[in-house]
């Protein structure tokens, strides 16, 4: 099981342990509903040891990832990055991450209990192209800092991110050593990620602390994804689904050129959207569990796949799937097992007053 340097100080600090995307990690060190009001409301900072990183070198790169990926990396300015799935011929995910263009490298974000899958298929499909695949895990460790207050904790921390957009990313120095700042994508709240060396880690982590940003686990950071409604790969993105029906359109490009599973997306945009699409419900009574059915007079016509109890005030129950689209419309009454819900828009407003 991976773990890092801090990952393995921060379990000796945590309430809780817990296994989160495939590794060891924080899973809670005071209170959740605190934990979780952090990220809306002030600045938390989290380890992101469940995070992996690859590096792709050689003349070949950019061509041959554009050619891998849904997204376009042909285009990609040095500085940014994109949010794109890797597809099998027949268009079903196999995996998502995040591609970077850092000038003489791209570096592919993504979880850690993907990257075993993600490897095989990199190895594949390199054949006669000038392309070095190394995983840089073990080099580059991450922190996360989430929170309207994020960026004001990081420039008392000395870390100054400017005014960088989503998927943006700056290379600083920060007491000596060289520093990423990423730009996240959640939506609904500030968020950055941190890269750099692992023997560094903990120094920048007691900074951030230091300069007021309040330590939260993964059970928190679990719950803000599911109320920023952000499918995860695995859970609510399997391999047996097809890239328009996770509502992920940022993922997709259509004027990239060809990848691989690109004529079964490009055949459903062309011939009309997907009889399922990627939800939010409100809930009533009792939480429903992943597979859980949609139904409504009766009938089935979807299923959970995440589903939490957001500590927000109040207490909101939410859940993600996949329903018929014909129901997909906000403000849809539908049951899920025996109790009454309603379709939402995501991000979910009663996580983040919108």
């Amino acid at each position: 099981m991976t773990s890092t340097i801090l990952t393995d100080r921060l379990a000796t600090e945590a309430k809780q342990v817990s296994v989160y995307r495939g590794v060891k990690t924080a899973a809670l060190y005071t209170d959740k509903t605190a934990e979780f009001a952090v990220l809306r409301s002030g600045c938390g900072v989290y380890d992101l040891g469940w995070r992996a990183k690859i590096a792709l070198t050689g003349d070949d790169r950019v061509r041959w990832l554009n050619g891998m990926i849904t997204n376009n990396v042909r285009d990609l300015a040095v500085g940014q990055g994109v949010y794109g799935f890797v597809l099998t011929p027949q268009g079903r995910i196999i995996a998502d991450l995040y591609a970077y263009n850092r000038g003489d490298s791209l570096l592919v974000d993504s979880d850690q209990e993907q990257v075993p899958k993600l490897l095989e298929t990199f190895d594949h499909y390199i054949i006669m192209d000038d392309v070095e695949v190394t995983n840089v895990s073990d080099k580059l460790a991450a922190i996360g800092v989430t929170g309207p207050r994020s960026r004001t904790v990081l420039q008392k921390a000395g870390v100054d991110p400017g005014n960088l957009q989503a998927l943006q990313f700056v290379d600083l120095t920060w007491n000596g050593t060289g520093l990423t700042v990423v730009r996240a994508d959640l939506p609904g709240v500030e968020a950055y990620q941190l890269w750099l060396a692992p023997q560094n880690v903990t120094a920048l982590w007691d900074a951030l602390v230091r300069s007021g940003a309040t330590p939260v686990g993964s059970d928190a950071f679990e719950a803000l994804r599911i109320a920023s409604g952000i499918p995860r790969f695995g859970v609510d993105i399997r391999e047996r689904d097809l890239p328009q029906e996770t509502g992920q359109d940022r993922a997709l490009n259509f004027s990239k050129g060809c990848y691989i599973g690109q004529e079964i997306v490009e055949r459903i945009r062309s011939r009309g959207n997907v009889h399922r699409a990627f939800a939010g419900f409100r809930t009533e009574g009792d939480l429903p569990t992943p597979g859980a059915k949609v139904s409504r007079d009766g009938k089935d016509i979807g299923e959970v796949t995440s589903a939490a109890v957001l500590p927000s005030d109040p207490p909101c129950r939410v859940a993600l799937g996949y329903l018929r689209r014909e129901f997909a419309n906000p403000g849809t009454t539908v049951a899920i097992g025996n109790s009454p819900a309603t379709v939402d828009a995501l991000p979910f407003s009663c996580a983040f007053n919108i």
